[in-house]
């Protein structure tokens, strides 16, 4: 169904209406109503911006990453959120996720028996497996990660992850390993048992996931988004783009152009591998180095004519400085935090905002991801 017209529709939620899952705060409130206060909010909280109308979502069917909890018994394990006692609710039937995700998930249930990977029980400290995190491609391909307190279930996922791969469009298992008993969902260490990499098929962009890399989990939003940017980027003609925090390229590789020069900075080394085995399958004219985005050169007349940031909810603290004190013309901005951008743009009098828009990556929750475009006053 197209977006426009799942916009007046309402998402039907039984976990919801049963009481057993909140985390949709805003699920009761009708979709336009809900854009339409997203937007009056972010416009508030940046009043200089020009806004252009806002891009929606549909409602239901467009996460393209469940991370589930698990609990339970090994006999009936619950894959979803654990309640506030640290018991599990099942959620496997979310209609937030993508399909093949929906269907994947009483496979996966099937394979955390088969295999004995216990449940962990926060409460009593005990078990093994304490989290299924899946992520499905535009192809309906799966990339699958187990988060284990130990390696004692190894073995026997091996043993049964052929099984696995048979029945689901699996292209990448992995484990982590989270020994710690706290509230943080993985670990330091990843083990690749099969495949590796997840090809998001984006405008025609095959961007590659590595386990551990960050996307937008609203593949259909995410790829506007990218198509706005990289409008304004074409628009403003820049001979050189930096990409910063740039992921697995996204930005980057929708920038790339002949004759332009083109680079993103991230620090996770598998995000740029990605990046990089992207640009030579497309053939883009872009580099990928490892570094702090915040660190990056930016003095002198080697300064890029416009840069792009894309920073976590922290947004780009001392960055905003140094870049108002750059040559750089041109700033695209994209953000998930709007306090954090309204900081960062104090912080950079040198740049007149010019225009705004509101992507929809996270409806019925209060979230906005918002682009802005900034010009050298």
């Amino acid at each position: 169904m197209p977006v426009a017209d799942s916009i007046s529709r309402a998402l039907e939620c039984a976990y919801f209406d049963a009481g057993r899952c909140r985390s949709c705060t805003l699920l009761p409130t009708p979709y336009a109503r809900q854009l339409a206060d997203k937007q009056a909010t972010v416009a508030a909280a940046l009043p200089e911006m020009a806004w252009d109308a806002p891009h929606a979502s549909a409602v239901g069917a467009f996460r393209n990453k469940a991370k589930m909890a698990v609990a339970g018994t090994l006999a009936a394990p619950t894959i979803g959120i654990l309640a506030t006692d640290g018991s599990g609710i099942d959620l496997q039937a979310c209609p937030l996720h993508e399909q093949p995700i929906v269907d994947a998930m009483p496979v996966l249930e099937r394979f955390v028996r088969d295999a004995r990977l216990h449940p962990y029980d926060v409460p009593a400290r005990r078990g093994e497996l304490k989290h299924l995190i899946v992520t499905a491609s535009p192809d309906g391909e799966l990339a699958l990660r187990l988060v284990l307190r130990s390696t004692e279930s190894l073995p026997r996922i091996a043993k049964h992850l052929p099984t696995l791969v048979a029945a689901l469009p699996l292209v990448s298992a992995s484990v982590n390993l989270q020994p710690e008993h706290k509230a943080v969902l993985e670990g330091d260490e990843e083990r690749v048992l099969h495949g590796g990499t997840l090809v998001m098929r984006v405008n025609g962009v095959p961007l590659r996931l590595k386990p551990r890399s960050f996307f937008q989990t609203n593949t259909a939003v995410a790829a506007a988004l990218y198509r706005e940017a990289t409008g304004w980027i074409d628009q403003a003609n820049p001979a050189s783009v930096l990409d910063l925090y740039c992921g697995v390229g996204g930005f980057a590789l929708h920038a790339a152009r002949p004759g332009r020069s083109v680079a993103g900075v991230e620090v996770a080394a598998d995000a740029i591998d990605a990046a990089r085995e992207t640009a030579a399958e497309v053939g883009a004219d872009a580099s990928f180095a490892v570094g702090d985005a915040t660190s990056v050169d930016l003095e002198g007349g080697g300064a890029p004519e416009l840069v792009v940031v894309n920073p976590p909810r922290r947004g780009i603290g001392e960055l905003a400085a140094r870049l108002d004190a750059s040559a750089v013309r041109t700033v695209v901005y994209s953000s998930c935090n709007p306090a954090t951008l309204a900081r960062d743009l104090a912080a950079m009098p040198g740049f007149r905002p010019v225009r705004a828009k509101l992507f929809d990556m996270f409806p019925h929750t209060g979230h906005a991801e918002v682009l802005t475009l900034l010009e050298r006053r």
